[in-house]
């Protein structure tokens, strides 16, 4: 697959060079696009390469911020009228700008995002300002959680994730996450599943640290709108992985005292990296009734210093008929992956159902 860092192809700056030409006629298109495709181009991972962009850019443009984000704005709005739809990735470095230039500057900075972000999104760029103004800018997010753009209310859950992937974690929200929840709140029934979608994102980095505040909220919010279910059992997948019992019963997962796990075999106690771990066991419902299960499997994972790591994997979630026997059969590979190192040695692999964990059984990496 094609890495990501490579949208930024010698075309994407030819046409963005023309953008910036008509509202900006001084623009040294030829220093440019040089200076971007310089000697260490190539060695520069995507987060880098956006940065480099912006810093390059930068040079050109007028030195006081107001002027440059008035600039880089009317830049924004030329990409668009060229038909250009701006909510695409590779126009994440525009962002930057207020970011690297603009936190002496808090007011230009919070209009500046608003305008921005319904450009391309801004959740990164804000964090640094939430880590300096914290009150400040939890009451904008709060704001922005009224507003009539759907991706300015988008960032005012987006922005303030305590553990946002590829962004600078907000330590003060991990710990205490409360001023987080008026936004969450304005936004639950939000018309849009875009920014539903980020409510429940928001609160599952909230789960990894404070998961009673989840889990209390969930039980407040569950049951009133088909839209807000989703919202709810989307924001507990962590806890549902954790097989944490006080949020399983909420989503109808309940006992598995009436449930065996027999037969279980695993194909070759020694698996090779590259190859795939096969396992196979039947699901004995002997309840008199349905029950609703999330069955999963647990691979206990060999680390470097000989301890093991925990990791649930989904299998389904569904009624097994009473009285019932379910013959179910998984693979697992063991190809390598960027995401993981694999080491030799012990292994183990589980079954768990509605959370609840079945014996565990041995194999070998080798």
């Amino acid at each position: 697959m094609e890495p990501l860092k490579n949208i930024y192809t010698q075309r994407f700056f030819e046409e963005f060079s023309k953008s910036i030409i008509e509202v900006f006629p001084r623009f040294n298109k030829k220093q440019f696009i040089t200076t971007i495709f310089d000697a260490n181009w190539k060695n520069l991972e995507l987060k880098q390469r956006m940065r480099h962009i912006t810093l390059t850019l930068k040079e050109q443009l007028p030195k006081d911020f107001s002027k440059m984000i008035k600039t880089i704005l009317e830049i924004t709005n030329q990409i668009e009228k060229n038909g250009t739809n701006g909510q695409s990735f590779e126009w994440m470095f525009f962002p930057e700008f207020i970011e690297l230039y603009g936190l002496e500057n808090y007011k230009i900075a919070v209009n500046a995002f608003e305008k921005m972000t319904q450009f391309t999104s801004c959740e990164f760029a804000v964090r640094p300002f939430i880590v300096k103004y914290p009150t400040k800018m939890m009451q904008q997010h709060l704001q922005w959680s009224n507003h009539k753009n759907k991706h300015v209310r988008r960032l005012a859950s987006e922005g303030c994730r305590p553990i946002l992937p590829w962004a600078m974690a907000l330590p003060a929200l991990k710990k205490e996450p409360k001023p987080i929840l008026p936004v969450l709140e304005n936004l639950k029934n939000d018309e849009s599943e875009y920014v539903r979608r980020s409510v429940a994102n928001n609160l599952n980095d909230i789960a990894k640290n404070q998961p009673e505040i989840v889990i209390k909220t969930a039980k407040e919010w569950f049951g009133k709108t088909t839209a807000t279910d989703k919202l709810v059992k989307h924001a507990c997948r962590t806890l549902l992985k954790a097989g944490n019992q006080e949020i399983m019963p909420l989503f109808g997962f309940g006992s598995v005292e009436k449930i065996e796990i027999d037969k279980f075999k695993i194909q070759g106690l020694k698996i090779s990296i590259g190859n795939y771990l096969t396992f196979s066991f039947d699901l004995k419902n002997n309840a008199k009734k349905d029950l609703k299960l999330r069955l999963e499997y647990a691979v206990y994972y060999q680390k470097a210093n000989g301890t093991l790591s925990k990791k649930v994997y989904k299998i389904s979630e569904k009624n097994y008929t009473k009285n019932s026997v379910a013959k179910i059969i998984k693979k697992q590979s063991f190809k390598p992956i960027s995401t993981r190192k694999f080491h030799f040695g012990l292994h183990q692999v589980a079954i768990v159902v509605n959370g609840v964990e079945f014996d565990k059984f041995d194999f070998w990496l080798v």
